[in-house]
């Protein structure tokens, strides 16, 4: 899934380029995408995702990945999130068990 937001699903849209004469050409709009690492306090490790910038503000307001992983659906999500979010679930259930 390339120019797509791994936490947010955000992608590339499209729409038109608007001259003073109202001319209309085709154009893309890119996502403000950036590989980022973001820490895990139940993975206690680092997680390299490509995230939008409006996809880290939401993270970073939800309270860090691992709640805002927990809380997200499961369509919205990449492959690598899912997989992020596969292992903490798996973690949390062997701490709860634990305790």
């Amino acid at each position: 899934m390339a120019r797509r937001c791994a936490v947010t699903g955000r992608g590339v849209q499209t729409g038109n380029n608007v001259s003073h004469a109202h001319n209309r050409n085709r154009r893309r709009f890119l996502p403000n995408l950036h590989p980022i690492s973001l820490h895990s306090e139940i993975l206690n490790s680092t997680v390299r995702l490509k995230v939008s910038a409006y996809g880290l503000r939401t993270v970073e307001k939800r309270g860090g990945i691992d709640s805002y992983l927990l809380s997200a659906n499961d369509e919205d999500l990449s492959k690598d999130a899912l997989r992020v979010k596969k292992r903490i679930k798996k973690i949390k259930e062997k701490a709860a068990e634990l305790s």
